[in-house]
Order: structure tokens, then C-alpha cells, then sequence
């Protein structure tokens, strides 16, 4: 365990380390962002010293370890204000939107994949395993127009976008839930597949047990180790597909505001946002490998 802490640890230093090198190799300088070319070079100069970008990467780099080991993410170049409010709101409304992504991604997912095995080679399989190929080819930046396009436009039963309604979240939610729903369904279908036959399987029938009670007590707990992997693996794909979702619905949360801070050449914003996104995959990943360490006994030792 202390050996999966640490090596969670060092992976998030090495994110930082690498995400700091890159935003300040590329092209392009915030200050004159800021300013704008017509500045004088003696403001420019100002201006950098006083946000400390005229010190070595080196420096740089030690005194945003400093920083973040007070939990001070730092002040916006672009607006002069301390990042971690906005950092904080941020990321309660990725949390929030990527949460109700995955309860309905498991939820139905399990339903799915459940009713695919049982009903296996029926005209019910077959459409469940077709619509879930379907969402699993279609990307982000595709799917959340076309929901827009159906239940807002054509519809008009959800909003377009932004934050002012409390349904503004359900098309956000559904665009990052269908793909990972998806997958779900077909690795749920699959297990179930490879479990409907076993041994176990027969037994609990022999004794007499009804089919909900195979499924539920025997079936579902074999399928569930290995899904808890998948599911923790593919919560990364729930926080890299905000950052176009959120863009798109104009949610504010970490993707949105990590593409501002792109754009805008934000420095410490855009490394925080990577920084939170990469750790919360690491944390969760770590979490997942706890979680399958105590439900497998075989993993303990």
C-alpha cells in the first residue's frame, strides 16, 4: 500500500514538472497578452518582475513547489486574483456534472449489460449491443450538439446551455455518460457472459435459488471486481471530455477554465487546472486499486 502511495505521489510530480516545462517552452508571452504589443518595454519588464516570470525556470519551479505545499495556487496573470476561489468553484461543478455522469453511466449500464447476457442472441441483445457500439464510436464534440440539437432545439424540453437553470446539468451529464455507459454495457454483457455458465452458476440453480437471487448474489459480485477497474480507468475519460463538454454547454468548471487559460496564456491557472484534472485520475485510480485489493483476496499478498 505504501508503495502504490508513493508511486501516486510521484506521478503527480512528475505531471507537475512536465506540465510547468511545456507551458513555458511554447510560443508566446502572457505579458504582452496582457498589455498588448503597444506597451513600452519598461512596463513589460515591470510587469514581469513583479509576477516573478523574469526569474530562471529553476526558480520558477521551486517556488511553485513552495506555493502548493501551503496549498496557494498562486495569483492569475490575467486578472491579478488569487486562483484557488476560482479553482474551488471550478472544480465543484466538474465534480458535480462528472458524479451525475457516472451514477447514470453505471446505473444503466449495469441494467444493460445484465439484460444484454440474460436475453443473449435475442432481438433484445442485439439492440442493446448496437446502441451502445453507437455511442461508444461517437466523440464528445459530436454527441453534445447533437443532444442540443434534439432535446433543445427540436424539442425544447432541456436548456441550450450555461448554469441559470436546474436542468441546465442533464444534457452536460448525459453527453459525458453515453460513451462510458457504453462501455458498461459491453464489458457488464461480456462477464456476465463468461459467469452464466460456471460452476458457481450451476450450483446456486441446483439449490434451488431463483434466477434474480443467482444474478444479484452470485453473478453480479464476480462481475463487479473487474469492472471496478474499468469504471475507475475510465473516470479520466469523464474528466478529459469535460474540457470540450463544458466548453460546449458552457459549464463552468476545470474544462472551460483550462481552455480560457490557454487561450489567454494564463500560466499558473493552466497548470493548476492540468494539476487538479491529474490528480484526481491518480486518486481515483488509487482508490480503485484499494477497492480491488479488498474485494480480491488474491491481490492482498
Amino acid at each position: 500500500m505504501l508503495k502504490l502511495l508513493l508511486t501516486s505521489v510521484c506521478q503527480i510530480f512528475g505531471i507537475f514538472l512536465i506540465t510547468f516545462l511545456i507551458l513555458h517552452l511554447i510560443p508566446g508571452d502572457p505579458i504582452l497578452v496582457m498589455m498588448g504589443e503597444s506597451s513600452s518595454l519598461a512596463d513589460q519588464e515591470k510587469l514581469r518582475s513583479e509576477l516573478g516570470l523574469d526569474k530562471s525556470i529553476i526558480e520558477q519551479i521551486i517556488n511553485s513547489i513552495g506555493q502548493l505545499a501551503q496549498g496557494n495556487f498562486g495569483t492569475s496573470i490575467l486578472t491579478n486574483m488569487p486562483i484557488k476561489p476560482q479553482l474551488l468553484d471550478a472544480m465543484k461543478n466538474t465534480y458535480t456534472l462528472a458524479s451525475l455522469a457516472l451514477c447514470i453511466a453505471i446505473f444503466f449500464g449495469f441494467i444493460g449489460g445484465i439484460l444484454a447476457a440474460k436475453f443473449h442472441g435475442s432481438y433484445i441483445d442485439r439492440s442493446i449491443t448496437n446502441v451502445s457500439l453507437f455511442f461508444i464510436s461517437i466523440p464528445h464534440f459530436f454527441l453534445g450538439p447533437l443532444l442540443i440539437l434534439m432535446m433543445s432545439i427540436y424539442l425544447g424540453l432541456l436548456p441550450v446551455s450555461g448554469m441559470e437553470s436546474n436542468y441546465a446539468i442533464i444534457l452536460p451529464a448525459l453527453t459525458l455518460a453515453l460513451g462510458l455507459l457504453a462501455v458498461i454495457i459491453k464489458m457488464t454483457r461480456n462477464s456476465m457472459l463468461e459467469i452464466i455458465n460456471s460452476d458457481v452458476v450451476r450450483t446456486a440453480r441446483a439449490k434451488g435459488l431463483g434466477e434474480l437471487a443467482i444474478t444479484l448474489h452470485h453473478m453480479f459480485s464476480l462481475v463487479l471486481i473487474p469492472l471496478i477497474t474499468i469504471i475507475g480507468m475510465q473516470f479520466g475519460s469523464l474528466l478529459s471530455g469535460a474540457v470540450i463538454t463544458e466548453t460546449i454547454f458552457s459549464w463552468d468548471g476545470l474544462g472551460r477554465l483550462l481552455v480560457t487559460s490557454i487561450q489567454t496564456r494564463d500560466y499558473p491557472v493552466t497548470q493548476a487546472c492540468i494539476l487538479i484534472i491529474a490528480s484526481s485520475y491518480v486518486f481515483i485510480n488509487f482508490l480503485t486499486e484499494v477497492a480491488y485489493r479488498f474485494l480480491d483476496p488474491r491481490m492482498r499478498h
